[in-house]
């Protein structure tokens, strides 16, 4: 879980258009299709000056592959141990665009989705800018019992999110745009937090944009809603065993971030998702269960969600005083 409105974006004059570099980071042959249409949807949005990298994380024979098939894409190695966020500060190692642009292998841009991230950068100010994230099923449609509320479980956006153009803590991790100059400030991803492989994790986006907040006072991290990608959701992850297991590692994840970013910031998002829409899509589906017995269901899997997230915080924050 990731984002939620500060204010409105004032109008600002707009800066010369930014050149973008988009980075895909991958690990797995397993979502081969899916990085190609990802990388085709990409390259049909690139203008003069704009560039694609494909960073793959510790697969000799992944590497392999998409150096020869995407010859029109930069390939290279992750320089870091496994993880996205060595993926990802690979990648920004090597970018010469003004804006580095992050998208999931499994997550395929619709059309002007780079250049609605264009014109954010276009206001100097902007230092980070997320897109919306929409669910693509595997099978068609989402699992019946499964809530909105809770989309960031399945790396997508969430009710409770803006729906206009706001400033926000940070954006969702599957797309994601940070102004390069940034980095030389705020440093990278914390290579000790993000995921690894399978393993449901995250946060590292929620620990970099509190830390460029710091670095750059006065830069703003904003949401466009009105950019859009398609984020594939495999039957794996729709289950509720995932559910819980992600929500789980999301309050250790978190508790995390607060070790390092302090617990005012790391939790400022998270108090008016657990006091106002968590409460309001429960007796949501409590209204809606007299008419669909279903919605009854995800009333009960918000209530589960946010009793795993409890518990994994409480877990790190146990594993923290061990230390």
């Amino acid at each position: 879980m990731t984002t939620t409105a500060r204010r409105g974006t004032a109008s600002r004059k707009p800066a010369a258009a930014p050149s973008m570099t988009v980075v895909i980071c991958c690990y797995t042959n397993q979502r081969w299709a899916e990085m190609r249409a990802a990388c085709a949807a990409v390259r049909r949005q690139l203008a003069a000056g704009d560039e694609l990298v494909v960073v793959v994380d510790h697969n000799d024979d992944l590497f392999r592959r998409a150096a020869g098939a995407l010859t029109d894409a930069r390939v290279l190695r992750s320089q870091g141990p496994r993880g996205l966020s060595a993926a990802r500060n690979t990648g920004v190692r090597a970018a010469t665009g003004d804006v580095v642009v992050f998208l999931d292998d499994d997550a395929e841009p619709r059309a002007g989705w780079l250049d609605g991230l264009r014109e954010v950068f276009g206001e100097p100010d902007v230092a980070v800018a997320g897109t919306t994230v929409t669910p693509r099923w595997e099978g068609g449609t989402a699992p019946a019992w499964f809530p909105v509320e809770f989309g960031w479980v399945v790396g997508c956006s969430y009710r409770g999110q803006p729906t206009r153009r706001s400033e926000v803590r940070n954006p969702i991790g599957a797309s994601m745009a940070v102004r390069r100059a940034v980095f030389a400030k705020a440093g990278g991803f914390s290579e000790a937090m993000g995921r690894v492989g399978t393993l449901p994790v995250g946060c590292e986006e929620t620990e970099f944009c509190i830390r460029a907040a710091r670095a750059r006072p006065g830069d703003r991290v904003v949401l466009e809603p009105d950019a859009y990608v398609d984020h594939f959701v495999p039957v794996a992850r729709q289950t509720v065993g995932y559910f819980v297991r992600r929500c789980y590692h999301e309050g250790r994840s978190k508790y995390a971030v607060a070790q390092l970013s302090g617990h005012r910031a790391a939790f400022a998002t998270e108090r008016r998702y657990v006091r106002a829409v968590l409460p309001a899509g429960v007796l949501r589906g409590v209204r809606e269960g007299l008419r669909q017995p279903y919605a009854l269901l995800r009333s009960g899997a918000i209530v589960l969600g946010l009793a795993a997230t409890v518990t994994g915080l409480v877990a790190g924050r146990m594993r923290a005083v061990a230390r």
